[in-house]
Order: structure tokens, then C-alpha cells, then sequence
């Protein structure tokens, strides 16, 4: 049996529920497919911080493009809540990177220099300064970089609301439907084929995070993108040890409501392996413990890894590719997945329509530096 839509999303995380909720929103025809169940993959992992400026420590387009996509988190979560109910947990206390060296101190006041001149918002606070503001911070921080614009989410109820409230829009949701390849005809895409049979579009959006590389290069679209995985651990208190999220080198700490406090995130690239390790939960005890020493009495809740999309240069892949026409790529947003899915689901819906693009698009290109086949 085959199906026809205006547009088919593969993959059902953060950012393949934004592009099926924005082309829903245009009154497109939308069909997502998951492999498994929507949420269960990086997305349900992360801890939803909006570092645009935490993260991101240079000038350029992928600065500028975090920082539009920071922006519209406000009417984002009225529109998921008007629409499907679910509360994203958008938090705006701001975020603290904190130094523990002279040599950290001096980049940071180096960055805050560089944000203040392009209009940002964010001020130097000694290590006495900060401890008024966060008493559980240690002696270790001997300063920090204070950024009252970034914030966080729930990332689990992010990805959710956006996939339900494409469902409510009008949007088909279909979970274990496993994408076994493209439907390519003379340059053209003409859909996908599935374990569940055909499904018919002239626009296919690939955006299964890590996993999008497995079924593009069946297609000999060879990118540049490897997984990178992250392990992480949550304790909870019944008095909230932080107001705002600590963010240091190889570290942080996101408070959440109830008395939760994520703790992220390792780095351990080229691999799809989610066990959660000895080695990478007990290195990240020790640094939260550096920091905020009385986590020790914390009581234990969980721990969990995910698995990342990393670029060769660090850009996300969001466009369409150049020798296909109808196939979009979204993909390849590393540890700002989450920051930057409204953001996504704009731009591919925009190219989608084939409606101009912002002008920085050009530096998420898919052919900068796709591998064509010969």
C-alpha cells in the first residue's frame, strides 16, 4: 500500500518533531517516522541547556544562528502549551561559567568582551561575587562568566511537545516504522521505503540525529559527521543546591524543579555503545564534587547516556542536497541539538517551500563538504 505527503520527516527527536511542527503549522501534509518510539534517543538524554553564548565561544554563523534560535523559546513554549498542553519547563535564571584557573579567567573576560560588542549581555563576577549569588559553589571558582539570557528546558517534554503539537496540527506519527532506504529517481526524491511498505513525497527530511549517517550513505550521500557519546547522572535534594545552571570545561550542573540537578556530560566519540560506564559516571562525580562540594549528600536518582551527532567542523548540516532535489538533511547539531531546534524546524521549512533563506545558511550547506559518489 503506498501513502502521498507533502512532506516526510525521518527520525523523531528534538529537531525532526520542530521541522514536522513548522511545516504542520504551514498547513503541510506531514508524515514523521521513528524506528523505534519518538524521544527515546539524544533527546530524552540532554539536559536542555540554552547555551547559546555558554557554548559558543566565537564571533560567527553559528553564533548568530544560536542566538536567533534562543530568542524564540518564549513564544514557543505558549504556542506547545496552547496547543497539546505540554509544559517545556523553560527556565530564565540565567547561567554561570565558572573559571578555576587564571588562564580560564582571561578567556572568559576575552569572550564577554567579544559578546558585549555584538549586543550581548553578560558581566565578569569574582569567585566571592558568584558564592553570594550560588553559596554551594566551592572555594575552586575564582570567578565566572554571569549570561542572563541562557537558560534551559526540559528536553525530553521539548522534543515530546513539538511532536505532539504537529499531531494536533494534523501531522501522521508513525513509531517503529524503520526507514530502509530513499526512493530515488533521475535526481529526484520520490520518498522511502519502509518496513511498513512505500511512502510517497517529493520532500524527505532526514534528521535522525546520529543515525542519519546509516541510512545516507545507502543512499551514497556521504557526510562528513561521526557519534559522540555522553554519559550523565541525576541526584536530587530536597532543598535545590543551585538556582542557576554551573557550566565549567568538562562539566555541568542544571537544577531542575523538584530539587533535580543533572550532572554532564563526557565526550567519548565514534561510538553507538549507551552503557553507562564506571569511568565516565565516577569522573564526573569528581568535578561536580570539585565544584559543588555538597552533592555528596545528595541522594542518588539515575544514570544515562546519549549519543551525539558531531560534524568534521562543527556546523550542523541543515539544507538540502545538491544533486537531489527534495531531499533535505538536519543533522549533525552535537551537544545544541536542543538549542537550536526552533531555529531548525524554520529553516527547513523554509526550504521546503523554497522560500529565502537567511543569508548564513550557506555555512550549514550539505555539499561543503559531502563526499559525492563518482
Amino acid at each position: 500500500m503506498s501513502y502521498a505527503y507533502d512532506a516526510i520527516v525521518v527520525g523523531g527527536g528534538v529537531n525532526g518533531g520542530a521541522i514536522a511542527y513548522n511545516l504542520s503549522k504551514r498547513g503541510k501534509k506531514v508524515l514523521l517516522l521513528e524506528k523505534d518510539v519518538v524521544v527515546s534517543k539524544s533527546s530524552s538524554a540532554a539536559a536542555g541547556m540554552l547555551g547559546a553564548q555558554a557554548e559558543l565561544e566565537e564571533d560567527g554563523p553559528l553564533f548568530q544562528l544560536a542566538r536567533k534560535s534562543r530568542a524564540m523559546f518564549g513564544s514557543l513554549e505558549r504556542e506547545i502549551r496552547t496547543l497539546c498542553g505540554i509544559d517545556i519547563e523553560l527556565i530564565n535564571k540565567g547561567m554561570y561559567k565558572v573559571a578555576q584557573t587564571i588562564q580560564e579567567e582571561m578567556t572568559f573576560k576575552n569572550i564577554i568582551d567579544m559578546q558585549n560588542r555584538v549586543g550581548e549581555e553578560a558581566e565578569w563576577l569574582s569567585g566571592n561575587e558568584v558564592r553570594v549569588k550560588e553559596s554551594s559553589l566551592s572555594d575552586a571558582v575564582i570567578g565566572a562568566m554571569y549570561i542572563p539570557k541562557d537558560g534551559h528546558v526540559s528536553a525530553p517534554q521539548l522534543a515530546m511537545g513539538f511532536i505532539k503539537s504537529a499531531a494536533a496540527l494534523g501531522a501522521v506519527i508513525k513509531e517503529y516504522v524503520d526507514v530502509y532506504s530513499l526512493k530515488i529517481i533521475n535526481g529526484k526524491i520520490q520518498g522511502v521505503q519502509t518496513n511498513e511498505g512505500d511512502f510517497y513525497s517529493d520532500s524527505v527530511i532526514v534528521a535522525g540525529g546520529a543515525w542519519s549517517k546509516k541510512l545516507l550513505d545507502q543512499a551514497e550521500v556521504h557526510l562528513d559527521m561521526y557519534p559522540v557519546k555522553g554519559e550523565c547522572f541525576s541526584v536530587t535534594t530536597h532543598r535545590p543546591l543551585l538556582t542557576s545552571t554551573i557550566f565549567s570545561h568538562g562539566c555541568y550542573l542544571v537544577p531542575k524543579k523538584g530539587g533535580r540537578l543533572i550532572v554532564g556530560a563526557t565526550v567519548k566519540p565514534y561510538t553507538f555503545n549507551q552503557a553507562v560506564t564506571i569511568d565516565g559516571i565516577s569522573s564526573l562525580m569528581e568535578k561536580a564534587k570539585n565544584l559543588v562540594p555538597s552533592i555528596i549528600n545528595a541522594q542518588w536518582e539515575k544514570a544515562w547516556a546519549g549519543i551525539r551527532p558531531q560534524t568534521g567542523d562543527g556546523f550542523p548540516y541543515l539544507g538540502e542536497h545538491p544533486e537531489v532535489k527534495g531531499l533535505f538533511i538536519a543533522t549533525g547539531h552535537f551537544r545544541n541539538g536542543i538549542l537550536l531546534a526552533p531555529i531548525t524546524g524554520e529553516m527547513i521549512a523554509d526550504l521546503v517551500e523554497r522560500k529565502i533563506c537567511d543569508e548564513n545558511q550557506q555555512y550549514f550547506s550539505i555539499n561543503r563538504s559531502i563526499k559525492m559518489p563518482i
